[in-house]
């Protein structure tokens, strides 16, 4: 049992660390690529495609109308925009949706509502139905909580001129990075993703994948894919290996900016996390063989890998902070086991590589004092991070084994300003569950590590089972305070 339960230790660090070698590749890829920067193409008259705009939405009365005045404002010809809003509503939505498009008629859009009763396939059964029905050669998709600027479609859809690219994806910005603490741990950690990542990824050729809004599809391309499925709870990530492996190249644009607003709340965003971790790993299982025998390069294959196994992390992270008191005693008990903790400074590499990897995104979107604000997020960020690796790992199980559950879907507030208030939103559902509780436990668990390392005397460990007990203090604390606050 000892040698087993050191053996899982080490597998599980052993996969932190290689995907964290992995992550320091993307961030020198990166940085290379930020040198050879390349001029924005520019909109020209004589590519003018016919464009349909899709909104899915359901039971979104908060930010629906918001949505629709944003991409009524579209600087496109109107002759050649059609705008789709794919309602699955089940509450006045649909009214709100009504009386919006009632408003504006006068401005002669192309704009019609598409509404289901059966919501069989969720978010990609609306975007399948409303693209048999698109009367455009593009496709750009908005999620509710998004707000696409004006000129979004001229500075996108002139890439579409290469025949071979099939999406052209926009990154993420956020209409409330500041009004908590979690809309900025929120901020900070996709700002490297669609910095880093997706701009290493696009620059490397390697797969990188649409984020289900705020970007552009080719139709012939959804079509050539073989459509969007409902198999996953990541039909954007499905359909963009999917796209890839038939052959078709996707552009990402780091400078075009379409912001959205953060979840506020812990429990909305553990609903998304909860989507995005179970999806990923849906999305392994279904596809990753494909992508093992296509013909792409083995360091392409190596980071599609860990691109599609990125969830995977919080599974090994859970084993080895779980593991890691045992460890303890094992040590005490078995000197010759020694070894394995001298070979930490691996795992340090691997830490160092992690910080890189946000310290670059910190320096490209925190101003002229980058240093302040990673001080301030970086160990906070980690902390929740770790937090969350019960409620994603076992999101990522489910996954990876087949457990099939409902979309379900992130509820979404209309706040910006630290005064806006999300009480009184008839889509919060406050309620302990058992994961909840088994993150006060663990807690208290990773406290007891603390003490008995300094009982042992062996403070090796300290450090890390004080951020454990932080993270998942703090992933309880905000999943119960809102409750308590109600």
């Amino acid at each position: 049992m000892v040698w087993f339960i050191v053996a899982v230790y080490s597998i599980s660090l052993g996969y932190v660390f290689l995907f964290s070698m992995g992550q320091l590749h993307l961030t020198w890829v990166y940085l290379q690529s930020r040198k050879k920067k390349e001029a924005p193409l520019l909109f020209n008259n004589d590519f003018e495609p016919h464009v349909t705009v899709q909104l899915p939405v359901f039971n979104e009365k908060y930010v629906v109308e918001r949505l629709i005045d944003a991409v009524s404002k579209f600087d496109y010809p109107k002759e050649k925009l059609e705008i789709q809003v794919l309602d699955d509503s089940t509450d006045e939505t649909t009214k709100i949706i009504l009386k919006k498009l009632e408003s504006l008629r006068p401005l002669g859009l192309d704009i019609k509502l598409i509404h289901r009763e059966n919501r069989k396939g969720f978010k990609a059964g609306a975007l399948e139905e409303g693209y048999h029905l698109a009367k455009g050669e593009f496709i750009a998709i908005f999620d509710a909580d998004f707000l696409p600027q004006p000129d979004f479609i001229k500075k996108t859809i002139p890439y579409f001129i290469n025949t071979q690219i099939g999406v052209v994806q926009t990154r993420w910005g956020h209409i409330n990075k500041n009004y908590s603490v979690l809309t900025q741990l929120q901020a900070f950690g996709l700002d490297a993703h669609f910095s880093i990542e997706q701009s290493a990824r696009s620059a490397s050729k390697s797969f990188i994948n649409f984020n289900g809004t705020c970007g552009i599809w080719r139709k012939k391309c959804i079509a050539d894919a073989g459509g969007w499925n409902f198999d996953t709870l990541t039909e954007d990530l499905d359909l963009s290996y999917r796209a890839q492996l038939k052959g078709w190249k996707f552009k990402y644009l780091e400078e075009v900016e379409t912001p959205g607003e953060l979840p506020i709340l812990m429990n909305a965003i553990k609903s998304q996390q909860y989507r995005w971790n179970k999806g990923g790993a849906e999305t392994a299982r279904k596809n990753f063989k494909q992508v093992l025998f296509s013909k792409i390069s083995l360091l392409n294959k190596t980071h599609a890998f860990f691109h599609l196994f990125n969830s995977s992390v919080f599974v090994c992270l859970l084993i080895a902070a779980v593991l890691s008191v045992p460890m303890l005693y094992i040590k005490e008990a078995h000197p010759e086991v020694e070894w394995i903790f001298d070979l930490g400074i691996i795992f340090i590499i691997g830490f160092l590589s992690i910080t890189l990897f946000y310290w670059v995104s910190t320096k490209r979107f925190y101003g002229a004092n980058p240093s302040k604000s990673f001080i301030s997020l970086y160990p906070k960020f980690l902390m929740v991070s770790m937090g969350l690796s019960l409620h994603n790992g076992i999101a990522v199980l489910e996954g990876l084994f087949g457990r099939k559950t409902p979309f379900i879907r992130t509820p979404k507030f209309n706040v910006a300003l630290k005064g806006d208030s999300w009480k009184g939103n008839d889509y919060i559902k406050l309620k302990l569950n058992a994961v909840t509780v088994m993150e006060g436990i663990l807690c208290l668990y990773f406290l007891f590590g603390i003490v008995a390392g300094v009982y042992l005397k062996d403070v090796g460990l300290l450090f890390f089972h004080l951020m454990l007990m932080l993270g998942f203090g703090a992933v309880f604390y905000y999943s119960v305070k809102p409750a308590i606050n109600a």
